[in-house]
């Protein structure tokens, strides 16, 4: 009897550990102790009005072309695969231009060793290096894989700034079984890794928060730079229409990352190389 009593406890503990699982709170010995880090593979200049909206127009800043390295857990895992094909080569000035595929070497990491990408959207500068990993899962949310390889394309779709080439290679991608899709709001992709939408930057991009002391909230395009979350002022949104719900997800974001705004890492803003630790060649920066 007494046995029985001992294992059918055993058995309620497994169960209830299961069940705090599957609710997204995570025991902190089976969350990896993930390194983040920013690495920068191009420079081109921009508008900040094009950037904070609501911003004086005509002012000027380099913006920084980034992919971030998240490692731990036997994984090396890509926010992002930046670009490189011949159109946005020639057409979209940049300077210290090296392709994603050798940035990452710049952090000692292959090609090749990349486990898993996780796609914020579907722009060219975000997707178009996902053919540069050939052994990397994909993960994207399912509505932007959906609404960007079909309806975008049909009379009434928006595909401004999605490379056709980037559609096919996502697609092909698909075929090989290495698409990962990523279904709404609030999931959790990998160990301690969440991914979260809203931010309606396109049709349903995502950004992510890593898990560990300090969390980290890696925003992308979701907030261009640390001015929008100082200015309380959207990105640009896949709709005007979506500038309020852009705030709202930036100041969600801040929540996210225990609160403070500085622990949330925009997609495009050059400081970040200059909040922490770079390299001697500016190339990456170790957030944590």
């Amino acid at each position: 009897m007494k046995r029985f009593l001992w294992f059918a406890l055993v058995t309620l503990i497994v169960a209830c550990g299961m069940a705090v699982s599957k609710s997204g709170v995570r025991a902190q010995s089976a969350v990896p102790n993930y390194s983040i880090e920013a690495i920068r593979y191009a420079t081109a200049e921009g508008e900040v009005a094009g950037l904070v909206m609501g911003a004086p127009k005509g002012e000027k800043i380099n913006l920084a072309m980034v992919i971030w390295l998240i490692r731990g857990g036997g994984r090396n895992i890509l926010f992002d695969s930046g670009y490189h094909r011949d159109t946005f080569l020639k057409y979209f000035p940049s300077t210290g231009y090296v392709r994603p595929d050798e940035a990452v070497k710049l952090a000692g990491v292959q090609p090749d060793e990349i486990t898993d990408m996780v796609i914020s959207h579907a722009h060219w500068d975000h997707l178009g290096g996902i053919d540069l990993f050939p052994k990397a899962n994909v993960w994207i949310q399912n509505d932007e894989y959906r609404y960007y390889t079909n309806e975008a394309w049909q009379p009434k779709g928006n595909h401004g700034g999605i490379d056709p080439e980037d559609v096919l290679a996502l697609v092909r991608i698909n075929t090989q079984g290495r698409l990962r899709p990523v279904d709404g709001d609030n999931v959790e992709i990998l160990p301690g890794i969440r991914a979260y939408t809203g931010g309606h930057h396109t049709y349903a991009a995502e950004y992510i928060r890593v898990d560990g002391t300090p969390p980290f909230v890696l925003a992308s395009d979701n907030c261009y730079l640390y001015r929008n979350l100082a200015e309380h002022k959207a990105s640009a949104t896949f709709s005007d229409e979506f500038w309020p719900a852009n705030i709202k997800n930036q100041q969600r974001m801040i929540e996210l990352a225990g609160g403070n705004a500085e622990r949330v890492i925009p997609g495009h803003d050059a400081a970040q190389f200059q909040k922490y630790p770079t390299s001697a060649d500016g190339r990456v920066a170790k957030i944590r």
